[in-house]
């Protein structure tokens, strides 16, 4: 993954943004229609000279940020990795690939921070992903459709949910739909509010060939909304095929310790601080 641009979806699932606290940095962003997600913000740029350049995926844990006042939580997600293809230094099409569980731990209370980028490249272990799996096709009646997205934070050896569990097919935006928006929004986003100009993110990465991108985080349980991340947690993201399990069965396997299964991808992630 370290040659591969990383971006991430703000909006893409509802009540994530107002749970997070996050819904006022995007009063001044005009949205496509309502309910569609708000913008693209990059998290990692290879062999960039500024923090984004730094490699913050790190599978097996999270580094919680040097500052102790800075709070965190993180984020289940799906990513999916994607091959680009570019017509005069403009995105053509996006092809995903493989999607995957995704955790893209953000910090929730940088009070200096102007752009969402600057509260997600926090650490070298800032963000993790699970076993790729490869997309038939990316639209209904294939393989996603008969995957959920559900997370637990570990603390003392008990699971507990964390986001709430959805099929992938409730994200706002998805198959051809969010495939036409990213590219979309890769082309034409500016520099504006906590959004950043993404075809000066894509040239200065020199057009990659291939991207990663963190489709948004799902709406958090009750228990989760206002319980930030601590050393010694345990985060787990998993998506997984519902025709073959369940959320509590996937919840029991996950406290006792299974780090892979069969139609899963999972990303579990031990807390530290620095």
């Amino acid at each position: 993954m370290k040659d591969f641009l990383g971006f991430g979806i703000a909006g893409n699932f509802a009540n994530h943004l107002e749970q997070a606290g996050e819904a006022n940095d995007f009063i001044n962003v005009i949205s496509d229609e309502e309910g569609a997600p708000k913008g693209i913000f990059p998290f990692y740029i290879p062999r960039n000279d500024t923090f984004l350049g730094r490699y913050c995926i790190d599978n097996q844990k999270i580094i919680l940020p040097q500052d102790t006042l800075l709070k965190v939580q993180a984020e289940p997600e799906i990513a999916l990795e994607c091959e680009v293809l570019y017509e005069n230094n403009k995105v053509k099409t996006l092809i995903p690939k493989f999607f995957m569980a995704f955790d893209d731990t953000s910090i929730r209370n940088d009070k200096t921070a102007t752009k969402i980028s600057q509260k997600k490249n926090f650490s070298a272990a800032s963000k993790g992903y699970g076993k790729k799996i490869p997309i038939d096709v990316f639209e209904k009646g294939g393989i996603c459709d008969n995957y959920s997205l559900t997370s637990f934070l570990i603390i003392d050896g008990k699971a507990h949910q964390y986001g709430d569990n959805v099929k992938l097919t409730h994200y706002c935006y998805f198959y051809k739909k969010l495939i036409d928006w990213i590219v979309k929004k890769l082309n034409t986003q500016v520099d504006h509010a906590v959004l950043e100009n993404l075809s000066d993110v894509i040239s200065k990465a020199h057009y990659p060939t291939h991207i990663v991108i963190a489709i948004g985080a799902t709406s958090y349980t009750h228990f989760a909304e206002n319980r930030f991340l601590q050393e010694g947690d345990e985060v787990c993201v998993i998506t997984y095929n519902h025709t073959v399990y369940t959320n509590e069965q996937i919840q029991n396997l996950i406290q006792q310790g299974v780090v892979e299964m069969k139609n899963a991808s999972i990303v579990r992630q031990e807390v530290i601080r620095p």
